[in-house]
């Protein structure tokens, strides 16, 4: 299994941004940042592609979040731009699908308004 730290979540106003960071732990194919908010299910929210040519989005992220991906530092990055509350959420990083990887420990990001 491939295991994924994931940092740089924080605290900020919404129209505000913060860029996530994902470490991998071996070499991967399809990446995504998934995100649960509390009371909610996991959901997914970015996935790129293993050599970074593809990109997909959730509706709901489309336009304000990027992803893009490292390979030579086994690093996946989510650059969120115009955050609203609604992004909060603890977001996590995981192979595309998840199936049985494990999960880490996720990075929390709060948007207050």
């Amino acid at each position: 299994q491939v295991q994924f730290v994931e940092s740089g979540g924080g605290l900020v106003q919404a129209g505000g941004s913060l860029r996530l960071s994902c470490a991998a732990s071996g070499s991967t194919f399809s990446i995504g940042w998934y995100r649960q908010a509390p009371g909610a299910q996991r959901e997914l929210v970015a996935s790129i592609s293993g050599g970074g040519t593809y990109t997909n989005y959730a509706d709901s992220v489309k336009g304000r979040f990027t992803i893009s991906r490292d390979n030579a530092k086994r690093t996946v990055f989510l650059q969120m731009n115009t955050l609203k509350p609604e992004d909060t959420a603890v977001y996590y990083c995981n192979v595309v699908p998840s199936g049985g990887n494990s999960w880490g420990q996720g990075t929390q990001v709060t948007v207050s308004s």
